[in-house]
């Protein structure tokens, strides 16, 4: 069975009524935590956009307090579990301000954490990638909100 694109489940949509449209996204969100959770950040939280990027940082504060430090192997898999909390979070997003402040406060929490991520080459590659993300979504924000960032920028290189 071949999926159809984008286009042509958007042309469906359209011809369909509004009671169809509902119950078909209602099933979507059935199925899968991930539909759920962007239907919840579009329905309840893409409003107020300032709120979502505070509650999704303290989530990540929270993830940070769990860490188990005992271990370098351990500290690395739950880092990878809070970074890909985050970029889900961005993702539902999808707006690049929201991107760089999320990816930045990782980052300092990492900073923060005691976590030395010179022991182990795989969690200063994770580090060193993030902040090239920071830098190529910086790179498409307003000159002011660059400026802005910039000194959150020098915190963490």
């Amino acid at each position: 069975m071949k999926t159809a694109s984008i286009s042509e489940i958007k042309k469906e949509l359209y011809s369909l009524d509004e009671k169809e449209v509902l119950e078909i996204c209602l099933r979507v969100a059935k199925y899968k935590k991930d539909n759920k959770e962007l239907l919840n950040y579009l329905l309840f939280e893409a409003s107020d956009e300032e709120s979502y990027i505070n509650t999704v940082k303290e989530e990540i504060d929270k993830q940070y307090t769990e860490i188990n430090k005992s271990n370098i192997y351990f500290a690395k898999k739950s880092l990878r579990k809070i970074l890909r909390f985050t970029n889900m979070q961005i993702k539902y997003s999808g707006l690049k301000q929201t991107e760089v402040e999320l990816l930045i406060h990782f980052c300092k929490k990492l900073r923060k954490s005691g976590i030395d991520i010179n022991k182990s080459t795989a969690l200063a590659n994770i580090y060193i990638r993030q902040v090239q993300k920071i830098r190529k979504a910086l790179a498409t924000l307003h000159e002011d909100l660059q400026h802005d960032y910039e000194s959150d920028m020098r915190l963490i290189e």
